[in-house]
């Protein structure tokens, strides 16, 4: 049974990021976004997600790439939708989302240690602009503050 309709505005600041210049399509950092939101707990069994209206609104795309993240979802098992009422998180989905966002993020941490070592950075390089990128507080997909790329400069 779904809660009463939930207010979005903090949910605005999880889902409300998308960047059409990254290399993941936006209908993916889309998924990821409410993944991770159900993984964190910030988003909890039966919580209203925005609708896609909502959503393609604060993130000014085109309502048929958040109704196709939506059906994805769906299709995931991880939200259902209430005809008239609109979507919302299904029960029992945390730690599923939890265990898939980890072992997703854990790859891809892998590959960008492997590919920084072949680059020739040091660890001491790589640990300190993982610990400023994680200090950063940036959200998932946006453009990586000038302090961090200011790390990546070669040191004369």
């Amino acid at each position: 049974m779904p809660k009463e309709k939930t207010d979005t505005s903090h949910l605005k600041e999880l889902l409300g990021h998308a960047n059409i210049h990254s290399s993941v399509a936006v209908y993916v950092q889309i998924e990821n976004n409410v993944r991770f939101a159900i993984a964190s707990g910030a988003l909890k069994a039966g919580d209203q997600i925005p609708s896609v209206r909502e959503l393609s609104d604060w993130l000014d795309i085109n309502p048929n790439t958040v109704a196709k993240s939506y059906r994805d979802l769906e299709v995931m098992g991880l939200l259902y939708t209430r005809r008239g009422m609109g979507c919302y998180v299904n029960k029992g989905v945390q730690a599923q989302c939890r265990d898939k966002c980890r072992a997703q993020i854990a790859a891809r941490l892998f590959e960008v240690c492997a590919e920084a070592k072949a680059a020739g950075m040091t660890a001491a390089t790589i640990k300190g602009a993982a610990q400023a990128s994680y200090k950063s507080g940036g959200n998932p997909y946006a453009d990586p503050p000038k302090a961090i790329m200011a790390l990546a400069k070669t040191k004369k």
